[in-house]
């Protein structure tokens, strides 16, 4: 049994030896192939990107919440304006609202069955009184011919049985218009209406929401320009939020060494305020267009020489790397060859 355990361990320290020289010889030839491994070094500063905050609405400052070095979530409420005036008329408005659908429910349910009820009841009485006025109209005017009432009497009869027939039939007319109920054409301006009253309390209530000033982005605020009191603009900033993720460095490439790098292309970020440890990074965008180097970066070649702008994003979970620092970006890449294209994650 002894025997068996020694060969089994002999075998696979002869696995480790063998996999570890073909991974040797493999790193030879790669070598061989495409050169050995070197980093580009650029030099630059922790860059920044920041959000100047303004009310959408004029008015005056009531609160402010955070101050400067405030860490702030994204919608974050950050600062309210006075907004007595507005409450108000957006209750009116509500009210408005609420007055016509009412009408609308109204045109839209039609008559009451007690309305067509009594209608109908009212022009069956005109109906009979008319009927009655016809019956002795006739006998008036058989009095006439035998000369037993005068004609002024007649005349009267006739006009007494004209009038209650024209009632009986406006009667009937009141009955028909209930049976049919509101017209078209009234529903519709009574719903264009209401669509016109909520619009309108609609924007009373953007105008409410528009006195609520919240943070669009998570980030720091960096700037607290205006104070509760003031009369705020949409021209004038409250805030200045720094947007803190990503972050990334404002680097810049010698002419000479711009064939070297790529976007996407993995980085490592050293600052001072931790010289032994290095942040992962990735190549985000190279400029188009060359400059002369600004007097503010360090690089070891000429001021007067042409660079490319590159922004270099920076992984910082824990928040350690901050606005302005200086920073060195190292991008390995093979000798005298561009590195070859590497997929962030």
């Amino acid at each position: 049994m002894k025997r068996v355990i020694k060969r089994i361990a002999r075998l696979v320290v002869l696995l480790v030896v063998l996999a570890g020289a073909a991974y040797g010889f493999y790193r030879w030839k790669l070598a061989q192939k495409h050169g050995p491994i070197t980093n580009v070094r650029l030099y630059g500063n922790m860059d920044e990107r920041d959000v100047q905050l303004a009310f959408k609405e004029s008015g005056r400052i009531t609160r402010e919440l955070v101050h400067e070095g405030d860490t702030v979530k994204k919608g974050q409420l950050v600062a309210t304006l006075d907004t007595d005036w507005l409450v108000h008329q957006v209750a009116q408005a509500r009210a408005v609202v609420a007055e016509q659908q009412q009408v609308c429910l109204r045109l839209r349910h039609g008559s009451r069955p007690q309305q067509i009820t009594r209608d109908r009841a009212l022009y069956a009485a005109a109906k009979a009184q008319a009927a009655n006025d016809r019956v002795n109209l006739d006998r008036y005017k058989k009095l006439l011919a035998t000369g037993d009432i005068t004609t002024i009497q007649y005349d009267n009869a006739r006009a007494l049985w004209t009038v209650d027939h024209q009632k009986a039939q406006a009667a009937r007319e009141v009955l028909r218009l209930a049976v049919l109920g509101p017209r078209v054409e009234d529903i519709a301006e009574a719903n264009a209406r209401l669509h016109a009253d909520k619009a309108q309390l609609a924007l009373l209530e953007q105008y409410l929401a528009d006195t609520r000033l919240t943070s669009p982005v998570a980030g720091v605020v960096r700037t607290r320009i205006l104070e509760p009191g003031d009369m705020a603009t949409p021209q004038t900033p409250v805030y200045t939020i720094a947007i803190m993720n990503p972050k990334w460095v404002r680097a810049y490439v010698p002419e000479p060494e711009l064939g070297l790098i790529h976007p996407d292309a993995s980085a490592w970020i050293t600052v001072d305020s931790f010289p032994h440890r290095k942040f992962p990074g990735w190549v985000g965008f190279i400029s188009p267009i060359a400059e002369f180097t600004p007097k503010t970066v360090e690089t070891t070649q000429l001021r007067t020489s042409l660079v490319y702008e590159v922004r270099v994003y920076v992984k910082d979970p824990h928040d350690r790397l901050r606005l302005g620092m200086p920073a060195t970006v190292e991008i390995p890449v093979r000798s005298g060859r561009p590195a070859a294209k590497e997929v962030r994650k």
